[in-house]
């Protein structure tokens, strides 16, 4: 799977709730170039958030044709996002973009990658960019040791402790809740 650094997103499935986060730190480089991106979307009136690592751009071009494969599948999420993946890698100009994406609505949390990958992580937890192994780490010691918290919190705490870590990542976290 493609390594894609400068930022970190997670996703998590806890009791009943599926929650999505990321930080805002946008890099050019070695230097910090915005600290406020906003980079998850909400898609079908809330039913569907998305968050993607990488280019900016290239993000933006799979967003776009992630909600074209919605529409054209009947908003069956893990279907488009099969359809997506592989668009992704045999299209001559998709296979070039460099991002990452995790999508998530109440019944799947998918990581989508332009090698052709749709994955359905372990325990209901999805981490992509330069933090999500910090992150990933964190959300599952939660999960096991804190089950108690809610979706929202691990997903904060988890970003928090990649933050601290991760040089590619900050504390601008932007949290979203999939709606049922």
């Amino acid at each position: 799977m493609t390594k894609i650094k400068s930022t970190t997103v997670v996703a998590i499935r806890h009791n009943g709730e599926v929650v999505i986060g990321a930080d805002g730190q946008a890099t050019l480089g070695n230097t910090v170039a915005k600290s406020s991106v906003k980079k998850l979307r909400v898609l079908q009136g809330g039913k569907i958030v998305t968050g993607f690592a990488g280019s900016t751009a290239d993000a933006f071009t799979l967003l776009e044709k992630f909600e074209e494969k919605l529409g054209a599948f009947g908003n069956n999420m893990k279907r488009s996002a099969v359809e997506l993946a592989k668009e992704w890698r045999t299209d001559r100009m998709l296979s070039k973009l460099e991002a990452m994406m995790i999508v998530a609505d109440m019944d799947d949390i998918l990581i989508i990658s332009g090698n052709g990958d749709v994955i359905e992580p372990d325990l209901h937890i999805a981490s992509i960019g330069s933090g999500s192994m910090y992150a990933q780490s964190a959300a599952r010691a939660m999960k096991q040791f804190a089950p108690h918290m809610t979706a929202e919190e691990m997903v904060r705490e988890s970003l928090n402790i990649a933050a601290d870590i991760c040089i590619y990542t900050n504390h601008n976290l932007v949290i979203e809740k999939v709606s049922g």
